[in-house]
C-alpha cells in the first residue's frame, strides 16, 4: 500500500485525532482546527490518494482510500472526516468494531443520491486553471457556495494547495475526484454497525443532502448521536470555523458516561 503524505500538529504524546479531508482538498485543511485542539490532541491529517503530496496513480476505490489512511493514521482511536473523508472514517469504524472511541462527521457524504453524485462528478471533469491566484479564490467562493468564510483563511490554505504552471492549478488528480463521487453513491455500512459516540455537524445551507439519512442515523444510534447545525455551507471549517471547532473540542473532551 502506498504511503500517504501526512500533516501533523501538536504534541507527540497527545492523543491522536485522525482527520480526513474531502475531495479536491488536502490534509492542510485541518491546520486551523488543530490550533484550536492544541495542546490536548495531536492532529494527524493525511493527503488522500490523488491529492496533495500523496501518490497520484490509481486505483482510487473506496477500499483503497480506507487501506491507505489506516496505514497512515498512527493508531488513532478518535476519527474525524469532512465530506468524502467522513465516508472513509465511517467505513473505517465499521470495518474495525471497537477500535474507534469517538467519530466526528463534518457535513458528511455518507451516501450521495445518484443525481447529486452525477452532477458533482460531471462538474469535477472540467479542468480548473486560473489566470491568477486571486481569480482562483474568487471562483472557489462561487463553486463552494461559501458564505462567511474569511478570505484570509481560504487563501492561507489554498496557497499551499495550488501551483503556478501556465496558470494556477490545484494539486489533485481530476480522475481521482470523479471516481470518488461514484464511490460516494455506493451503499455504506449500516448505521447500526457504527454504534460509537458520534458528532454530526451539518452546514445550515449546505448543498450536500443529509435529510434522507438523518432519521435512520438517529434510530440506530439513539443517545450516541449528537447533531449540530452551524452557519454556512458545506465547508464548515471555512464558513463556521469557531463554531465547528468549539463543538468538536467539547465532544472529544466529554466523559464517556455523559454520551
Amino acid at each position: 500500500m502506498s504511503r500517504l503524505h501526512v500533516h501533523t500538529w501538536g504534541d507527540d504524546d497527545a492523543p491522536p485525532v485522525a482527520c480526513l479531508h474531502g475531495v479536491t482538498s488536502s490534509g492542510r485543511h485541518f491546520e486551523p482546527l488543530a490550533a484550536r485542539l492544541a495542546p490536548a490532541y495531536r492532529v494527524v491529517a493525511p493527503d488522500l490518494l490523488g491529492h496533495g503530496d500523496s501518490p497520484r496513480e490509481p486505483p482510487w476505490r473506496l477500499d483503497d482510500h480506507i487501506d491507505a489512511v489506516e496505514d497512515s493514521a498512527g493508531g488513532a482511536r478518535l476519527w474525524l472526516g469532512h465530506s468524502f473523508g467522513a465516508r472513509i472514517a465511517f467505513e473505517h469504524a465499521a470495518r474495525h468494531p471497537g477500535t474507534v472511541e469517538r467519530l466526528v462527521l463534518l457535513d458528511p457524504a455518507i451516501l450521495l443520491p445518484p443525481h447529486v453524485a452525477l452532477w458533482a462528478a460531471e462538474n469535477a471533469r472540467r479542468e480548473r486553471v486560473y489566470e491568477s491566484f486571486a481569480a482562483a479564490i474568487d471562483r472557489r467562493y462561487e463553486e463552494s457556495q461559501l458564505h462567511d468564510a474569511p478570505r484570509s483563511l481560504v487563501e492561507a490554505e489554498l496557497r499551499d494547495h495550488m501551483v503556478e504552471d501556465d496558470g494556477w492549478r490545484y494539486r489533485y488528480t481530476q480522475a481521482a475526484v470523479v471516481t470518488a463521487y461514484s464511490e460516494m453513491a455506493t451503499s455504506p455500512p449500516s448505521f447500526s454497525d457504527v454504534r460509537v459516540p458520534t458528532l454530526l455537524v451539518l452546514g445550515a445551507d449546505s448543498y450536500l443532502p443529509y435529510d434522507h439519512l438523518l432519521d435512520a442515523h438517529r434510530e440506530a444510534l439513539g443517545d450516541l448521536l449528537e447533531v449540530v447545525t452551524v452557519p454556512g455551507g458545506h465547508t464548515v471549517l471555512w464558513d463556521a470555523l469557531d463554531e465547528t471547532a468549539d463543538e468538536v473540542a467539547s465532544f472529544l473532551a466529554r466523559p464517556a458516561a455523559d454520551t
